[in-house]
């Protein structure tokens, strides 16, 4: 009898890590809907995406954007040579304004040198490595960012 018990608990046991391991990457919620367009439900952040992008982050970012994502004083203000200071990655800041694809792409190719200092990564970092620290800064914005950070990336797919 205690064996039956043990097998039972085992299989579920089974069951429940299979059911998280498929709802980790399940939309969860409603669909958004936007100036009449809608995409489909945001999908759930993976974790261990975000846990790779923190030290990553902190190692490559941190130095200009902030060790809390807070960007520098005064970031809206155009600077003497026409640039703009590293604003926050938070949900005070504007990258939530864009899509995925424009956010990868900056870090990638660093920003434009007519108004940043931004470099670029791609030489320095994987594809992954810079996803990782995308996926960890949209874990500091709130719902509202992260919905209309996504409905901006998946309108246009």
């Amino acid at each position: 009898m205690r064996r039956i018990w043990y097998l039972l608990l085992i299989l579920i046991g089974i069951i429940l890590v299979g059911a998280l391991f498929i709802w980790r990457n399940i939309p969860v919620g409603e669909p958004i809907t936007i100036n009449g367009i809608t995409v489909p439900a945001l999908p759930t952040l993976d974790q261990d995406l975000v846990v790779q992008g923190e030290p990553l982050y902190a190692q490559h970012c941190a130095s200009c954007h902030g060790a809390n994502l807070e960007g520098v004083p005064d970031w809206k203000t155009i600077q003497p040579d026409g640039k703009y200071l590293p604003p926050p990655q938070d949900s005070s800041g504007h990258t939530w304004h864009h899509s995925d694809d424009l956010l990868f792409s900056g870090i990638a190719d660093g920003g434009d040198p007519s108004y940043s200092d931004m470099p670029g990564f791609r030489d320095i970092l994987t594809d992954e490595e810079m996803n990782s620290i995308l996926t960890f800064i949209k874990s500091s914005w709130g719902q509202e960012e992260r919905e209309f950070q996504w409905w901006i990336s998946a309108k246009d797919q």
